[in-house]
Parts: C-alpha cells; structure tokens; sequence
C-alpha cells in the first residue's frame, strides 16, 4: 500500500529525473553548437566561439547541480548503486584516460587519444556498472 509520502518521494525523483534529463539535453545542444558552430555557422569566429564554450560551461555547471540533486533525492539503496557506479566511472576514467593518453604519447597507438573515446568508456562503463548493481540488489 503506498502512503502519501511515499507517493510524494516518487514525485520528486520522477521531477529530479526529468530535470536532469533537460539539462543533459540542453548541455549536449550547447556542446553540439560550441563544437560545431565555428565550423557550420559563425565561420571560425573566435568571439562567438568563446561565448558558445561560456556558455557551454554554464549549463553544465547546471547539469551538474541536477545531477547531485536527482542523487540526493534518491532513496538509499539507489543512491548505493549510484554512487558505486559513479566510482567505478571515475576510475575508468582516471586510469583508462590516462593509460590512453601513454600509449598515444609513447606513439604505442598509431592515432591521436580522442577524448570522444573516452567519453564513451565513462559512458559505456556508467551504464553497466548502474545494471550490475541493480542486478546485484534485486
């Protein structure tokens, strides 16, 4: 049976949920504009390129704040997955970027170290460990 409070607790992660989702989709619109506008629209213009990245910054210092507010607002066995998953993230990307940051300094890998590619390791590894998790807790 499910009381008021807790009816009011699905509310407010279903809202940090959404509002995180808006943000992550804002902050990646600005990123697509600051990383493709000098090239498709403003023709290299390195004023309007600054203010792109600018506020390129800003909405993902929001992203951010959404980010820990849909974290705080998670109950305590979410947040545990969460945060596990954020760590697993962290260490990834700590050692994983700058392994490949090595191997392209040392000239071991015949291409540039991208930091697309490790995006998509944070992403990719983000994503399992939170499945992992749930599995894990079920």
């Amino acid at each position: 049976m499910t009381t008021t409070n807790d009816s009011e607790w699905g509310d407010k992660v279903k809202r940090n949920t959404l509002n995180l989702g808006i943000w992550t989709g804002a902050w990646l619109i600005t990123m697509a504009v600051a990383s493709f506008g000098p090239k498709f629209i403003w023709d290299g213009n390195a004023t309007i390129s600054l203010i792109a990245i600018l506020i390129n910054t800003g909405v993902g210092i929001g992203m951010i704040g959404a980010n820990m507010r849909h974290v705080n607002g998670l109950d305590d066995l979410q947040k545990k997955i969460t945060l596990e998953a954020m760590a697993i993230s962290l260490g990834v990307a700590v050692v994983g970027g700058l392994s490949y940051s090595v191997l392209d300094i040392t000239n071991v890998i015949r291409t540039n170290a991208e930091i697309s590619h490790l995006v998509f390791l944070i992403g990719i590894t983000h994503m399992i460990a939170l499945f992992v998790g749930k599995l894990r807790y079920k």
